[in-house]
């Protein structure tokens, strides 16, 4: 179990990994080519945009952030068979909870709100399957939570 365990997280610190250094080779080949425009950049990346304003790119950000955060505790709980504790996140931090409903709610996008929403309600499903203290559902639970996380990411950018 705790094999399994930790290559779920380390799965997890490859995913975080990756984007922080992709944020990183971003910057970097912005700060060497400061005649390339951010329009000129965004043509690269063929994922459809959510056409945020800075305020709301950063709101996302911050919730997605949370969301790898709660991922990461959960799997920890998990491995010292704290199924209750990692459920009650799973259900407040992942879940379909009114604030998560308002926020999704709030993108001009119907499909990414749809996807939104699904991943929502499966992080609740993930609360569900914890409580029942069975590793093998959590983690099925778990790999549908995380399945939503890479479908947005290759369909969506900001």
């Amino acid at each position: 179990m705790k094999r399994i365990l930790m290559a779920v997280a380390a799965f997890i610190g490859v995913v975080g990994l990756n984007g922080a250094f992709a944020a990183d080779e971003k910057m970097q080949h912005q700060n060497h080519n400061h005649d390339m425009s951010m329009h000129n950049m965004s043509m690269m990346d063929a994922r459809t945009s959510l056409e945020l304003s800075p305020e709301m790119k950063q709101h996302q950000l911050s919730n997605m952030r949370e969301h790898v955060e709660a991922v990461n505790s959960i799997i920890g709980l998990m491995s010292e068979n704290k199924f209750e504790e990692a459920s009650k996140i799973a259900h407040s931090k992942l879940g379909l909870t009114p604030e998560m409903q308002q926020m999704c709610s709030m993108f001009n996008n119907e499909k990414f709100m749809t996807l939104g929403f699904a991943f929502h309600k499966s992080g609740d499903d993930l609360g569900d399957a914890l409580q029942t203290k069975d590793v093998n559902v959590s983690l099925r639970a778990l790999n549908k939570t995380m399945q939503y996380c890479v479908e947005c990411h290759a369909i969506y950018r900001q």
